[in-house]
């Protein structure tokens, strides 16, 4: 004797299952909100232990969690998310501001201010990060010699950037300067509709009123960007435009793929020097 068929599910059904089951994950993640342990949202009350406190319980955690930064400002010094954690799926949503000591001296002597170690699956939602830079800049201005002259030996790997404005940006203003960026590099990158997914802009500038309308003084050498790719929200999706007096040099593009509504993306360069290496697109101005 056959067996008698099985009933069909309506496709409308079956979506709404999926759509239940989904948001029924997404409510099951566990919540920690860094009010809960004591931060501040004044920008002068020290919140560094309150948001190790959540992100401590967030990393134990064996379930998917959510750690909550509401509106306000929230001062911290420096704050390290380390992991290897329990899940791999810890968001971070900021809808205030982070900000860092005024006394750039203190961030300098700890070499960090926000560190991921050792993380997989964490991502950084909304929010602003306010280093609070104008006392370095007001020290550069005053020409004593005690500041901070650069930054070299950086790394920034396996990121992904969705919607933003800049991706992999390096930025200094058009005027005198005895600062230098150098050895840097940008390793695994993935780029979904940024405006400018790779940029070296030393005409910064920001709303374009009282430019200083000099060339930057900042020396940027030994630049790397290795296995970029993903889309661009703009037809120039790597952009070089650096200082005549002091021009770029030691660009490495490596595996770099770029595309602009589903086309090759453009490159731009101005005062550059380096190389490309592998599959590089767009077509390399160096």
């Amino acid at each position: 004797m056959a067996g008698l068929p099985l009933p069909t599910i309506p496709r409308r059904i079956t979506l709404f299952f999926i759509i239940f089951f989904a948001f029924s994950a997404l409510a099951k993640a566990e919540r920690y909100s860094v009010l809960s342990y004591g931060a501040k949202p004044d920008g002068k009350t020290d919140s560094t232990k309150a948001f190790a406190a959540a992100w401590s319980r967030a990393c134990a955690s064996t379930k998917p969690a959510t750690i909550s930064v509401p509106r306000g400002r929230f001062y911290l010094g420096q704050v390290r998310f380390q992991g290897p954690c329990k899940n791999h799926a810890i968001l971070l949503r900021i809808d205030g501001t982070l900000v860092a000591p005024s006394d750039y001296k203190v961030i300098g002597n700890a070499k960090n201010w926000l560190i991921f170690e050792n993380v997989n699956g964490v991502t950084v939602s909304g929010g602003t990060l306010d280093g609070q830079g104008a006392g370095l800049w007001s020290c550069k201005d005053s020409g004593k010699g005690s500041c901070p002259r650069g930054a070299k030996n950086v790394t920034v790997k396996t990121t992904t950037f969705t919607g933003t404005q800049n991706g992999l940006r390096i930025k200094s203003w058009g005027r005198p300067s005895n600062g230098f960026a150098r050895d840097i590099l940008f390793q695994h990158a993935v780029m979904n509709n940024v405006q400018n997914p790779i940029l070296i802009d030393q005409n910064y500038c920001p709303g374009e009123k009282n430019c200083p309308g000099q060339d930057s003084g900042v020396k940027i050498s030994g630049v790397s960007y290795q296995d970029i790719h993903g889309s661009s929200a703009t037809e120039v999706a790597v952009k070089f435009d650096c200082s005549k007096k002091y021009p770029c040099t030691g660009i490495k593009l490596q595996d770099v793929r770029l595309t602009y509504k589903n086309q090759p993306a453009e490159a731009s360069c101005s005062n550059t020097g380096g190389v490309a290496s592998g599959l590089v697109q767009p077509t390399s101005c160096l």
